[in-house]
């Protein structure tokens, strides 16, 4: 199906791999959801995932990268990318209509304890942010028209590359895309682990997130070419989830 000449991001589909990555990182997935134990043990599987997604979002965000094994969670990006993950379904059915309610729940959620109240769930001023962030809204909420997985990474890097928070907006940009890869159909029951191989790249995710904040076709094309490689590992890690749970 090819998306409309007026969808914005139509355009994408033509730089060089994107087209042919989204499709790569549909069959991933339909691998991972076909597997013997995903089809009547995914809800095991599938809270794994979750949390090892949440491991992985808040090592990025510079927090610890596992859980204590003894007492309780301290490290504020682990504790707010458990909450985040812990919350997550819930936002589902407000997602699609609601995406900038849902931003700032999920900011609240992250940054608790790592930034003042009165910053919580607020976007910072200035900069277009907030145009911007309505352009995003615009997308999630049905303007586009190009594959889930296409979709899926410019929600994740454009909330990078914005920043629209003054801190936790690596776990809230993965915590969306997350979000939109079950909502779109992409990876319905959240069994994907592609925060696993952004910490695994990490400084190519850097790279690649900068890359694709500078607008250029070569900076897009870099960071899809990122997120086919993080899908493909996270595809990986969700098997091997559920091999041992098999």
């Amino acid at each position: 199906m090819t998306a409309a000449t007026t969808d914005p991001l139509a355009p994408l589909l033509d730089l060089p791999g994107v087209a042919e990555g989204a499709e790569s990182i549909r069959r991933h997935v339909e691998a991972v959801h076909a597997h013997r134990t995903n089809r009547r043990g995914w809800p095991t599987t599938a809270a794994e995932a979750s949390v090892r997604a949440a491991r992985a979002s808040a090592a990025l965000d510079g927090g610890a990268a596992d859980l204590p094994e003894d007492g309780p969670v301290t490290d504020p990006a682990m504790t707010g990318a458990l909450r985040v993950a812990e919350a997550l379904g819930g936002f589902l059915p407000t997602w699609n209509r609601a995406p900038l309610q849902v931003l700032a729940r999920l900011h609240v959620l992250a940054a608790t304890d790592r930034a003042p109240e009165s910053e919580l769930g607020r976007p910072r001023v200035g900069h277009g942010i907030a145009s911007r962030l309505d352009a995003l809204a615009g997308l999630v909420a049905g303007g586009t028209s190009v594959p889930a997985p296409v979709l899926v990474a410019v929600v994740h890097g454009e909330l990078l590359g914005l920043a629209p928070f003054e801190v936790g907006n690596g776990i809230v940009a993965r915590a969306a895309a997350r979000l939109t890869a079950i909502s779109t159909g992409l990876d319905p029951k959240g069994l994907v682990v592609p925060e696993v191989g952004h910490l695994r790249a990490s400084a190519e995710y850097v790279a690649a997130a900068e890359a694709f904040a500078g607008g250029t076709r070569e900076g897009l094309t870099r960071w899809f070419e990122h997120s086919v490689t993080a899908w493909r590992t996270g595809a990986k890690e969700a098997t091997g989830i559920a091999d041992a749970v098999g």
